[in-house]
């Protein structure tokens, strides 16, 4: 008989030594509840809460959810659920147990992320993995890649985010800004110091962090495995959820909170290794510089960069951020060194900073975009070309490389246009992102906004 991905992942979890851990833990700490998650395509988490005396039993058995799940029980206009409508299947979520962690907020409660995978009952692939399961694309993806080229993406993410509420009103000096101003991170101690208590007790090494304009915090935590630092990225999240939750005040991860005030970024500063070693850079050199297989990775990223913007740029106000030439994110696909106008910039030694990722990106999709590129990139010799001198936003556009879209719209023409992108991320998968995103471009585009009053309601005659 056949063994399939999901019989795999129950038989190891059934012998795993992170189960005995993760009992142990229930007992030790009194933990009463816990919370099996998955990601959707937006980057939301979804899952089941179950009691944790019956951990055991569902850490193998694993949790079920309607397929629809992935998508956000999102429905179309039309009134059709996305992903399957509601005649779907569920698929079985199980649990990667070395995931397992205590919330540092309630010991009542742990949480564990999930894997996701076809239902072992039905008669066409039981058991398979999931197409639409990110978390689980991407480490099948990293796999693949290690096991072609020998190398491990290794990153590192700048979440800028968002926060309002009584006494976080930012003063300084009319023309200036209030970046890096200690005594605005003085006014922002509470935030800072609570979510950081809370990243440190999830297994986050927080490292450093800055007021970066008003209202906008960005605290970061050490690079790692590309497939950790996205679980890290949720985690983040939902910590700064919870913080924002006991302080009575707002935290959002919105690309463009309001206009004139800064976008929120998500930078993916990555690094490729093989046994031990970053390959982007030489031994010895301190001068910026990329290795061969450092600037055929980057062409491949900035090869693909348009048709990944469905993925970095994922709703219709990521496209507000790009448009603010003079706020630091890219306009055009290009890189330069230690340029912060371009899309990428090599920031030191080893080091891509990748500029396109906002706020609100599923984390999994993203670093399997790069992974997907940069394997191209290698396999093809792509040259990025010359690093751009001064300003990107005056510089015209690169010709060897598809122009950034700057609508929602535009972006999902180019990643149904990137053949390497849709390979990778499988037919499946690739499909329902351009059925959400259109749907979703589809309803602003006949939705009347604040603007459009401003500007034409009392216009005629």
């Amino acid at each position: 008989m056949t063994t399939t991905p999901l019989d795999a992942h129950r038989q190891g979890n059934a012998q795993s030594p992170d189960l005995a851990a993760a009992l142990s833990t229930i007992t030790d700490r009194g933990v009463e509840f816990v919370y099996f998650q998955a990601v959707t395509i937006t980057g939301r988490v979804v899952g089941k809460v179950a009691p944790a005396k019956h951990f055991e039993r569902l850490a193998v058995k694993g949790v079920q959810q309607h397929q629809t799940a992935v998508a956000n029980l999102q429905g179309t206009r039309e009134g059709v659920l996305l992903a399957g409508g509601v005649h779907a299947p569920e698929y079985t979520a199980i649990p990667d147990l070395e995931t397992f962690a205590v919330l540092p907020w309630d010991s009542s409660f742990a949480r564990v992320f999930c894997r996701l995978y076809e239902p072992d009952h039905l008669t066409d692939a039981p058991g398979a993995e999931f197409a639409c399961d990110s978390r689980g694309l991407l480490r099948r993806l990293h796999e693949g890649f290690t096991e072609r080229t020998g190398l491990e993406l290794r990153t590192g993410c700048e979440p800028e985010m968002t926060w309002q509420g009584e006494g976080l009103e930012a003063q300084f000096r009319p023309g200036s800004s209030p970046a890096y101003h200690i005594e605005h991170l003085e006014r922002n101690r509470p935030i800072v110091k609570k979510v950081v208590e809370y990243a440190q007790a999830l297994g986050l090494d927080m490292v450093e962090g800055d007021y970066e304009d008003e209202f906008q915090v960005e605290l970061n935590f050490m690079y790692d495995h590309a497939d950790l630092t996205a679980d890290r990225l949720t985690t983040y999240r939902q910590i700064c959820k919870q913080v924002a939750r006991e302080l009575g005040i707002h935290a959002s991860f919105m690309p463009k909170p309001a206009t004139g005030m800064m976008g929120n970024g998500c930078h993916h500063n990555f690094s490729l290794w093989r046994d031990g070693v970053n390959v982007l850079a030489d031994p010895g050199r301190t001068e910026l510089h990329l290795t061969d297989v450092g600037r055929h990775a980057l062409g491949g990223l900035l090869a693909h960069s348009a048709g990944a913007m469905l993925i970095n740029g994922s709703t219709v106000n990521s496209y507000k951020r790009y448009w603010d030439a003079g706020q630091f994110a890219p306009s055009r696909i290009n890189w330069g060194l230690d340029n912060k106008t371009c899309t990428v910039r090599l920031s030191a030694v080893g080091r891509l900073e990748y500029k396109l990722p906002d706020a609100a990106v599923n984390p999994y999709l993203s670093h399997a975009a790069i992974l997907a590129a940069c394997e191209d990139g290698m396999k093809n010799a792509t040259d990025p070309g010359p690093p751009t001198q001064g300003s990107s936003y005056d510089a015209p556009q690169d010709e060897r490389f598809p122009a950034l879209p700057l609508t929602l719209g535009e972006a999902i023409g180019a990643f149904r246009a990137d053949e390497v992108l849709n390979q990778a991320f499988g037919p499946v998968l690739s499909e329902l992102l351009v059925d959400f995103h259109a749907d979703e471009w589809a309803r602003f585009c006949g939705y009347v906004t604040d603007w459009e009053r401003d500007m034409y309601w009392n216009d005629t005659p």
